[in-house]
C-alpha cells in the first residue's frame, strides 16, 4: 500500500501532465482520486482541491486533535493526510 505522501505525489504529478485529469480532480476530487488510486474513500470524508496561483497561498493545518474514531482509523489506514 502506498503512503499518503506517495498518493499525493501521484495525484499532483498526473494533474500537472494531464489537463483532463486536472479538471476532473477539480470538479469531483473524491471520485477522481478514488478511481486513480484504486481506493475506497469513506462517505464521511470530504476532499477539497485548491488550485494555487501567484496571489494565493494555501495552508493545510494538521487534523484537529479531537478527531473521531472513524477519522483516526482513516488516518491509520493511510486514507487521510494533510494535503
Amino acid at each position: 500500500m502506498q503512503s499518503g505522501d506517495d498518493m499525493l505525489k501521484q495525484i499532483v504529478e498526473k494533474s500537472a501532465l494531464d489537463s483532463d485529469f486536472r479538471q476532473q480532480l477539480l470538479a469531483d476530487p473524491k471520485s477522481t482520486i478514488s478511481q486513480e488510486l484504486g481506493i475506497t474513500i469513506p462517505e464521511s470524508m470530504t476532499i477539497k482541491i485548491h488550485e494555487s496561483d501567484m496571489q494565493t497561498v494555501h495552508l493545510a493545518l494538521p487534523p484537529d486533535p479531537h478527531i473521531t474514531e472513524e477519522q483516526l482509523e482513516a488516518i491509520s489506514a493511510g486514507l487521510c493526510c494533510c494535503w
